[in-house]
């Protein structure tokens, strides 16, 4: 299996790799929508105590953090701002009072980021009250203007989200005709798929869901998955993790049967929780009008020159030197081992996971409502009994048509929320991938003294003063973050980039305040009292005077060694320099250094010499 994939593994025979691929959402194939709905009305312009952000003046920094985000990340998106409450009216019909669309449902790019970015601070505020008011609030409009968006759109539209940023728990001041009309409105939008998520934000006397927006928006698929919150934001921070958990959309890598007996399945979908940032891929630009280039393949026959079609295209494998020539069809029989699904082994305690077990980055196993009915509750069943009885599933995975079956444990997982009942950690799955036999080797470390108890106490106090909580999303990739805003700063037209904070780097004060003398103590006790690591390393001893270096004999290959190489087939195994060597022997002249070259040379000469 490992030949195969090694001869074939550039073929485009739907068959993805498994490390680093990208996850693949096959029901949902349109476009992703966001709509930001502002609330523009006074209160949301009230600062804060303590010269505390103002609610509309958080919400502009979420939506610019998330226009960039999505310009960087999902450039195909198609997103949209739109305020209501407004006394100037502004929508593609002109048929909405104190509704104002601010960006029409498009894609992104540096234009809308800096009109965002002139909403921002105490000369937002002014703009915005200047362009748009504040005046009486209508959300039945505002959610029509919204849904004749979505319905104008030409492209094929996939997840459609709309974010309704507000702190009025009454929008309509308790006007039962409005609430009725804007419920209905909702519950209109809701049955066009549109998913409506509340990010309320502080307010004197608190925000009560209940009231209104309890019936609008729209209610969790299952009960383990986060819902409305009752809390309204305080803070930027929470603002933005609420709405990042909310606007970021989770598509799984693959959708498989797990297994749990004859007949039973549970649908399930593998996850991607961590995946590597890289730079974006170079897109290639016609150099006339700087539009992208498309390459396409072709294959041609090298004797006619003809087109070959996918059909007539062969493989073939050399065994025992003779060439197997075989058909895709057959190729992907010999790789076939079942059908994708995970089939339950069995089940282990926790302790027979070992550290070294882990060889690959592990996924997470979620279960898929949508696919197979009452896969949720058996789902969560069984990881409840896998949490109390400290085990874990043993199952055969194979992730995908043509894959080869692995071994793989299902550690269960709790749900974890932190103090905004934001969900910090999911529960399921994690699939941990276990090695095979031959993957595990008995390593010979190099020998090297072995430190003294005191040393290793000393240092043992060290490694305890500079520990500290570790979290992998405090420190960012600053190639990363310096290339994005180099681009930022071109595509905005700005005279120079924002400086960047290198996180990687050590903070070398820091240490020695922690440290104090425990790093001159352990110098003491490791290097002698004479050691200086900057003085350099004393040069080589000459030879003596009159002496010579002593040279390499030189090695002679006899005519009878050659023609036994030259037999068995083993004369590519001579180094360049004893080949060299025999061409001397022989008086061959050659010009050029290469193994294939003397080789050759040699052949023939001896192929003369039999010849006579």
């Amino acid at each position: 299996m490992a030949e195969w994939n090694a001869y074939f593994r550039n073929d485009d025979d739907g068959v993805a790799q498994e490390e680093g691929e990208q996850p693949q959402d096959y029901k949902i194939t349109g476009r992703n929508c966001l709509i930001f709905l502002v609330d523009a009305s006074k209160e949301m312009f009230i600062k804060g105590e303590d010269g505390e952000l103002s609610n509309f003046d958080m919400t502009m920094q979420v939506v610019r953090s998330v226009y960039t985000r999505k310009i960087i990340s999902s450039p195909g998106d198609l997103v949209a701002l739109v305020f209501y409450g407004t006394k100037q009216s502004k929508d593609p019909t002109n048929s909405f009072k104190h509704v104002y669309v601010y960006h029409s449902l498009s894609e992104l790019g540096a234009k809308q980021v800096q009109q965002v970015d002139a909403l921002r601070g105490e000369k937002g505020a002014l703009l915005a009250a200047e362009t748009m008011g504040s005046d009486e609030t209508s959300l039945c409009d505002a959610l029509w203007c919204c849904a004749n968006l979505y319905r104008d759109c030409k492209l094929q539209l996939g997840h459609k989200l709309l974010l309704v940023f507000t702190c009025r728990d009454q929008p309509h001041g308790g006007d039962s005709p409005k609430d009725r009309l804007a419920r209905t409105q909702a519950s209109d939008l809701r049955e066009t798929g549109v998913v409506i998520e509340l990010m309320h934000l502080m307010k004197a006397g608190g925000f009560d869901v209940s009231l209104f927006f309890r019936d609008v928006v729209t209610p969790p698929e299952d009960e383990s998955e986060l819902g409305l919150q009752l809390e309204p934001c305080e803070k930027l921070e929470d603002l933005q993790k609420r709405v990042r958990a909310k606007e970021l959309r989770k598509r799984a890598m693959t959708r498989l049967n797990l297994c749990l007996g004859e007949g039973v399945s549970v649908a399930v979908g593998m996850y991607s929780i961590a995946v590597t940032a890289r730079k974006p891929s170079t897109i290639r630009l016609y150099r006339k009008s700087n539009e992208p280039v498309r390459s396409k393949t072709r294959t041609f026959h090298t004797q006619t020159g003809s087109l070959l079609l996918p059909s007539e295209i062969k493989k073939a494998q050399v065994y025992g030197n003779k060439q197997i020539v075989m058909e895709r069809e057959e190729v992907d029989a010999i790789k076939k081992f079942d059908d994708p699904g995970l089939f339950l082994i069995g089940f282990k305690a926790m302790e027979k996971l070992k550290v070294y077990h882990h060889i690959r980055p592990a996924v997470f196993l979620y279960p898929e409502e949508g696919e197979v009915k009452g896969s949720s509750c058996l789902f969560s069943a069984l990881l409840t009994k896998c949490i109390e009885r400290n085990v874990f599933a043993l199952c055969r995975c194979i992730s995908r048509r043509n894959y080869p079956p692995r071994f793989v444990a299902l550690v269960p997982q709790k749900e974890e929320v932190d103090e905004g009942k934001v969900q910090t950690t999911p529960p399921g799955f994690n699939v941990i991938y276990l090695p095979f036999a031959d993957d595990l080797r008995n390593l010979d470390p190099p020998q090297a003294p072995c430190a003294s108890q005191t040393q290793v106490d000393k240092m043992r106090e060290i490694v305890h003063k500079l520990r500290f909580k570790y979290r992998s999303e405090a420190f960012e990739n600053p190639v990363l973050q310096q290339h994005f805003r180099n681009l930022e700063a071109l595509a905005l037209g700005m005279m120079a980039p924002d400086d960047i904070e290198d996180l990687i780097m050590p903070k070398v004060d820091q240490i020695d305040r922690r440290l104090g003398p425990l790093v001159q103590d352990f110098k003491d006790l490791v290097y002698p009292a004479d050691y200086n690591p900057d003085t350099k390393p004393g040069a080589k001893r000459k030879a003596d005077a009159g002496g010579t270096a002593e040279k390499k004999p030189k090695v002679e290959v006899s005519e009878d060694e050659l023609r036994a190489h030259i037999q068995k087939g083993t004369l590519g195994k001579m180094t360049v320099a004893l080949l060299k060597e025999a061409c001397k022997q022989f008086g061959i002249r050659t010009t050029g250094t290469k193994k294939q070259e003397l080789m050759d040379a040699l052949i023939k000469q001896l192929a003369a010499c039999d010849s006579r």
